[in-house]
């Protein structure tokens, strides 16, 4: 044990190992109000800075595309486990708390997240290449899932309201996982060369470096689940500051799921920029894209269990602006992923569309 805790301080320093505990300290410090707030928000940032370290060293161990699918499945999990307490809570936006969340995820990763990286990237490498044989596929799944989770609700008849009625939700759920396990299936291992990164000067450098031991690989997957259940956790407790926010701004309560979203997908996103400016933009999709098909492919089939014992319909279809939003993110990012090039043009536009996302959001 001495020999094995000797070594992690090689891969893992001093502060990504403090920031863990200290997010779990945060979430057992009473109150949220007034000076609290401030050492909350430190934590959580601490956290998600470590839940990326902890991530890349994982990463670097198993190699891609295993890396991304690691962080992308751990981040949704502990997702769906707090939408899933949210709804047993019950409150007002339970119904919908599942499509928002959804539906934010989506647009986040969609948009945010890989117009990010493209900018990010092309202002440092100006072309960025990537597989499209990899990107494509992946977005035709996040499509199909998106449209029949997500929009086919609005328009089925056998349920009033945007709902399904409970055969057609538990078909979806079945559906839903079907589809996200085959990706996993063939992102895995079927063709796990159409995930890689595309060879590059800059983008090979991390690869020759000596990958971290088993020991302290398994030390970073650990502390990097703790980094996410603290993220998770924190971003609940600064929920109901946002959502006084929320309602002193006048906007509708729909923007705290946004809000949750956002810092939830933090260490994604900060593990996907780090790529793109590595010049590894393949690593940047399979984060965004792969956190997308896990939150649609996950969450779906957890509310429609959970669903069964609701007094409430589950209110799943997008509103005409959503669906809108998500027909045009669905169409430009096929666009985007269809050439194997990027650059900062494609990044602009994504981010654009996300700006939209988010100003709709305020005053839809």
């Amino acid at each position: 044990m001495r020999h094995v805790l000797s070594r992690l301080p090689l891969a893992l320093p001093l502060w990504s190992l403090l920031a863990p505990l200290a997010a779990l300290g945060a979430l057992a410090w009473p109150g949220t109000e007034g000076w609290v707030l401030l050492p909350i928000a430190l934590c959580l940032g601490a956290a998600v800075l470590a839940a990326v370290h902890h991530a890349e060293v994982v990463a670097h161990r198993v190699g891609e595309p295993y890396g991304s699918l690691v962080l992308a499945v751990a981040v949704t999990v502990i997702e769906v486990a707090l939408i899933v307490s949210l709804m047993l809570a019950g409150g007002d936006g339970a119904s919908t708390l599942a499509r928002d969340t959804v539906f934010s995820a989506i647009m986040i990763v969609c948009n945010g997240v890989v117009g990010l990286c493209i900018l990010a990237g092309g202002l440092k490498h100006r072309v960025l290449a990537f597989r499209v044989e990899g990107t494509s596929p992946t977005l035709a799944v996040l499509a199909a899932l998106s449209t029949l989770t997500l929009v086919l609700p609005t328009f089925t008849t056998s349920s009033p309201g945007p709902t399904f009625a409970r055969p057609q939700l538990m078909f979806a759920g079945v559906v839903s996982l079907v589809l996200y396990g085959a990706f996993v299936f063939v992102q895995a291992w079927r063709h796990r060369d159409y995930f890689l990164p595309v060879a590059t000067e800059e983008g090979d450098e991390p690869a020759h470096a000596t990958p971290p031991s088993a020991a302290v690989a398994w030390a970073a997957l650990a502390l990097l689940m703790v980094c996410l259940v603290g993220v998770v956790g924190l971003a609940k407790r600064l929920a109901p500051p946002m959502e006084a926010l929320v309602q002193s701004m006048g906007a509708p309560a729909s923007l705290v799921g946004v809000m949750v979203a956002l810092l939830v997908l933090l260490p994604e996103t900060l593990a996907a920029v780090h790529a793109a400016l590595r010049n590894r933009l393949q690593t940047s999709l399979n984060l965004a894209l792969g956190s997308g098909l896990a939150s649609i492919g996950l969450t779906i089939p957890a509310v429609a269990v959970l669903s069964l014992f609701l007094p409430n319909p589950l209110l799943l279809g997008l509103p005409p602006t959503g669906i809108v939003l998500l027909v045009l993110s669905i169409l430009v990012g096929a666009l985007t992923l269809g050439s194997g090039r990027a650059t900062v043009l494609q990044g602009a536009v994504h981010l654009v569309l996300f700006a939209v996302f988010l100003f709709l959001a305020v005053v839809p």
